[in-house]
């Protein structure tokens, strides 16, 4: 379920998390990376399979991403962890049209705002029809590999593209990546089918579906 009408009349820039957010997490895409990122910690660490894991969710949960942990505690190359991602098979990924159009339909600015990195990010975005749609990809090359939640990327994010908070929505799959892009002033949206149960504050509007959701929108002015 999801707000039915969420008034979005004060936004004029739209910022969208990529992965799990743009695609449905039934898609199995995002299980994929999983797997190949833990295949990678094992050969780096020489640890067994199921250990492994266990350590590439531990410094996901400490740093907000996989690759941080392995950049501070193991010296990995950000280059050669990403690498591990640009020959993906995006065959589970597909258009979906209803969120095409509704994309498209919302006035202003469009921006990804994502913790993968450039190359990811815009072959996803071409496989799924939507990279003519956005304005620019702010990924984690970014902004120096220090992922979101970490305050910084969202300040820097905001400074180099004069976003105005106040006029800005973030939409994400993450929950606690919503917490800074609410601090700054920003309406947030959690997006997945986990979001109708969040209870979290700095949560305001939450969607299982997001093209129903963008589409049943009040915006300023149509794009």
């Amino acid at each position: 379920m999801s707000d039915q009408t969420p008034d979005l009349r004060h936004v004029d820039t739209w910022l969208f998390d990529l992965d799990n957010t743009l695609y449905p997490v039934e898609s199995g895409f995002m299980r994929e990376i999983e797997g190949r990122m833990t295949a990678f910690v094992e050969k780096v660490t020489g640890l067994p399979r199921d250990e492994a894991y266990r350590l590439q969710k531990q410094y996901l949960a400490e740093h907000g991403l996989t690759l941080r942990g392995l950049m501070l505690n193991h010296g990995v190359d950000p280059a050669e962890f990403h690498a591990l991602f640009h020959d993906m098979s995006l065959e589970s990924l597909a258009h979906d049209p209803a969120l095409i159009a509704a994309i498209a339909r919302l006035p202003g600015r469009r921006l990804i705002f994502t913790n993968a990195d450039d190359i990811h990010a815009r072959r996803v975005l071409e496989r799924l029809g939507l990279a003519s749609l956005f304005d620019d990809v702010f990924h984690i090359g970014s902004f120096d590999y220090t992922p979101k939640p970490d305050p910084a990327p969202f300040r820097r994010m905001s400074a180099e593209h004069g976003v105005e908070p106040a006029a800005a929505a973030f939409f994400e799959d993450s929950e606690r990546n919503l917490a800074p892009a609410a601090d700054l002033g920003m309406t947030t949206v959690l997006v997945g089918p986990h979001a109708p149960a969040s209870t979290a504050p700095f949560v305001h509007h939450r969607t299982d579906k997001l093209a129903p959701f963008l589409s049943g929108a009040r915006l300023k002015q149509a794009a």
